[in-house]
């Protein structure tokens, strides 16, 4: 089995549209993966960078990797609909010089993106591949689920979303920025932060995935403009079967998952990180 020195070299190897290798059959594995994974504690990126070197494919490709996190989006979107609605109509009467719960909820979710942004900023002018060595990805995994048992065995559970301040939702944003790191997971980080600050399991949940909501459409903003200005029509009905089946499959692993935190802990997630790290350490060795 081939691994590359670095994830980024075998990625760049990939990433043009013409060299396009994917079946049906592999966009829907991936779009499934994407869609379970992107807003449980497990690492949606570092699972769709491991999936086709496991597998033996040819790498999909940032694109496609935009595709099936825009449908993820779209899930996110639809699930929190009311809070979605209640930010907008708060920005809006903001302007009126009104402040209300969405306004305030609104900048909280801007407080909390900003060291992610800000952190982005810094990968791109200072880091290349230095974190996407394969040793690296496996004990972010571990040291991730480790972290995400502690906060969620010791942390208390008695803060909602509406009593969030300022201070832990920029504390949850810092925690956000280490998720560049593959395999770390966006929404591990944030949940994790958020139950040792005192979050209940749903709310942690709820919180993790507003934030999702700015950090993956500005990641794919300037992608989708590329592929919508290519005029490659196979290559865009591809990319909606892509995030077509993200989306479904999103919203299931959502609906899933807050149920499930109704009565049970994040534990199984903790096993599962620390089991893939070790088999990723293994494996890289």
């Amino acid at each position: 089995m081939y691994f590359p020195e670095t994830l980024s070299q075998f990625m760049l190897s990939q990433i043009k549209i013409e060299a396009f290798p994917l079946t049906f059959i592999q966009i829907a594995v991936l779009a499934v993966i994407q869609g379970i994974t992107e807003f449980l504690p497990v690492s949606s990126s570092g699972h769709l960078v491991l999936t086709p070197i496991l597998l033996g494919w040819k790498d999909q490709g940032v694109t496609m990797d935009v595709a099936v996190h825009l449908g993820a989006l779209g899930a996110v979107i639809l699930y929190l609909w009311r809070e979605v609605w209640m930010i907008l109509t708060g920005l809006a009467k903001l302007l009126t010089g009104s402040v209300d719960e969405g306004a305030k909820l609104a900048g909280l979710v801007l407080i909390a993106s900003l060291p992610v942004f800000l952190a982005g900023l810094i990968l791109e002018a200072y880091i290349t591949d230095g974190l996407r060595v394969l040793h690296l990805i496996g004990w972010a995994f571990i040291i991730g689920g480790l972290l995400l048992y502690l906060g969620d065995r010791f942390g208390l559970k008695i803060w909602r979303i509406t009593h969030m301040t300022a201070g832990n939702a920029f504390l949850i944003g810092v925690a956000q920025a280490f998720a560049i790191i593959p395999g770390a997971s966006r929404a591990g980080m944030t949940i994790t932060m958020s139950r040792f600050l005192g979050y209940e399991r749903r709310d942690a949940a709820k919180f993790s995935m507003l934030l999702s909501i700015p950090a993956i459409a500005g990641a794919s903003f300037i992608r989708s403009i590329d592929v919508i200005q290519g005029g490659n029509t196979d290559f865009q009905i591809h990319l909606l079967y892509a995030a077509g089946s993200a989306f479904v499959t999103a919203l299931l692993a959502i609906n899933v998952m807050m149920s499930w935190l109704q009565r049970q802990s994040f534990t199984p997630f903790v096993f599962y990180r620390i089991a893939l790290g070790i088999l990723i350490l293994w494996l890289a060795a």
